[in-house]
Parts: C-alpha cells; sequence; structure tokens
C-alpha cells in the first residue's frame, strides 16, 4: 500500500514538473517573441514565400547551377553581384537563391541566413536602422535561444521606454554574427534603398563590415546604377537576364496545358518561341543602352 502511495507521489511530482517546465517554455517563448518583435516588426518571410510562388517551377536553375554560384555557395567571404535591367526578373530569382539557401541549412544551426528586399515603396519603415535591426532579428531567430546579448539590448532600453541607437544596433549585430561560422546575407533591389541620410551606403558598409570581420558571403541585385556599380566594381558580377532556357520553360507551360492545336503542332510551336526569344532580346538591348 506504501508503495502504490509512494509511486503516486512520484508520479505527481514527475507531472508537476514537467508542467512547469512547459509553463516555463511557453513564457520564455513569449518573451522571446516580444524581443524580436520589439527589434523590428517587419518580416520579410511572407513576401519571401510570395515572390518564390510567383516563379515558373524549373526556372532559375541557371543561376544555382552557375560557376559564380557555386563558388560563391562553397567558398566564405564571397560577394555575388548580380546587376540587371527592370523587369529582367531580378527579385524572383533572388527568392529562389534565399529558398535554396534554406533548404540546404534548413539544419545546420551553424549557418546564419538574412535577407531584405528592398522597395521604393516602403521607406518610411527601411532606415538604415530598420534595415540593420532586421537583420539582426534574423540571425537572433536562427539561434536555438535568445542570445544574452540581444536580450540585455532590449532590458536597458525598455526601462527608459528607448529605441537602440545604429552603432547599438551594429555592435549587437556584430556579437550575434560572430554565434556563427558561415552567415549569408542577401539584399535585393539595392537600387530602390533609399539614399536619404546615407541609407544605402551605411547598409552597405556593415554588410560588408560583415564579411570583413566574419566571413559573411554577400548576394545583391540592383539595376545598372553606376554607383552602385562602382561599388561592387572588384566583386564577382552575374548578369541577370532572361534566359533562353528560362523563356523556353515559361512557354512550354503556358502553351501547352491551353492550346490543344499548339501541343500537335511543334514547328507552330517552336516559331512562337523564336519570335518571342527575338522580341526578349531585341528589348534587353534597347534597355542596356540606355542604362549605359
Amino acid at each position: 500500500m506504501r508503495a502504490a502511495k509512494k509511486d503516486i507521489v512520484l508520479e505527481t511530482v514527475s507531472t508537476t514538473g514537467k508542467t512547469v517546465a512547459q509553463i516555463k517554455s511557453k513564457l520564455d517563448r513569449d518573451e522571446e517573441i516580444k524581443i524580436l518583435n520589439w527589434l523590428t516588426q517587419v518580416d520579410y518571410t511572407p513576401q519571401q514565400n510570395d515572390y518564390f510562388k510567383r516563379r515558373q517551377p524549373g526556372t532559375g536553375q541557371w543561376l544555382l547551377l552557375s560557376a559564380e554560384y557555386q563558388v560563391w555557395l562553397k567558398t566564405n567571404k564571397q560577394t555575388l553581384f548580380c546587376p540587371g535591367i527592370p523587369g529582367a526578373g531580378k527579385t524572383i530569382l533572388t527568392s529562389i537563391v534565399v529558398d535554396d539557401l534554406c533548404k540546404r541549412f534548413q539544419n545546420d544551426e551553424t549557418v546564419g541566413i538574412a535577407y531584405i528586399y528592398c522597395n521604393f515603396w516602403r521607406q518610411d519603415e527601411q532606415k538604415a536602422e530598420d534595415l540593420l535591426s532586421n537583420l539582426l532579428k534574423q540571425l537572433t531567430q536562427g539561434q536555438s535561444s535568445m542570445p544574452d546579448i540581444v536580450k540585455a539590448l532590449y532590458d536597458s532600453h525598455m526601462k527608459r521606454g528607448t529605441r537602440p541607437s545604429f552603432d547599438e544596433i551594429r555592435r549587437t549585430l556584430q556579437s550575434v554574427a560572430n554565434l556563427y561560422l558561415r552567415i549569408f546575407i542577401i539584399v535585393d533591389a539595392l537600387d530602390e534603398c533609399q539614399v536619404n541620410d546615407n541609407c544605402r551606403l551605411r547598409l552597405l558598409l556593415e554588410t560588408f563590415s560583415l564579411q570583413s570581420k566574419f566571413e559573411a558571403n554577400i548576394f545583391a541585385t540592383s539595376r545598372l546604377i553606376p554607383e552602385i556599380m562602382n561599388i561592387f566594381k572588384d566583386s564577382v558580377r552575374l548578369e541577370i537576364r532572361a534566359r533562353e532556357e528560362d523563356v523556353r520553360t515559361y512557354l512550354d507551360h503556358q502553351m501547352s496545358p491551353r492550346r490543344a492545336f499548339l501541343r500537335k503542332n511543334q514547328v507552330l510551336q517552336e516559331e512562337i518561341k523564336i519570335r518571342v526569344l527575338d522580341v526578349v532580346n531585341g528589348m534587353y538591348e534597347i534597355s542596356l543602352r540606355l542604362y549605359k
């Protein structure tokens, strides 16, 4: 009888212990979410998901399979700059790169991945401090637990009701970056990053600082803006343009299910593809001259 009572007591203690642990875990998680949202409420994940869904399946593989991308992927402290004319597909290809990295390293906590989609129409939430805070937020999310340096930053400012300065964010970002063995930073549409208050320059300087100190890899896209092109003049460059294989994949998808007479006429299909490719290449050449 005593043994049975003892078992019941032990089971109760064990259950209570598990419940307390679960409550503490939830409280800790709620606190982490609060801190992450305090850093910035901007979340690029919905944009990433939306851009990636817009791609035509099978397209963009030329970039992932390119020698430039493969070297960038496998070697630390590399910069891959991908300029292109308006409408070349830079943002969709950026989403393909982000997806590739996230899938490759999804189970590797030693690899940090952070990305930004610059948008001219959202400049009110894309000041230099905001963009840097977002990089800090994403790298913090990649850790299994909240880094003490981030919690300390939050605590010090919550007491006073203040916001961290650019330098505080920069220092905290570097401390968190130091927790990783490898870091990938992706910035799309640098040309749409505001130039007021040197926002674009400050973002790039801090990004290159992470590369210098922690051997971070940088992937960036932009229109053919001389000022930006000059910043990346010593970087590996891979121009983004409509590739023949992508155009053909897209046209195959558009023609095959909807036009029965096209499915039966391979010659006509090929003629359409050639004509469309001629138009695409012609538009590219014209745009390239305009941007020189």
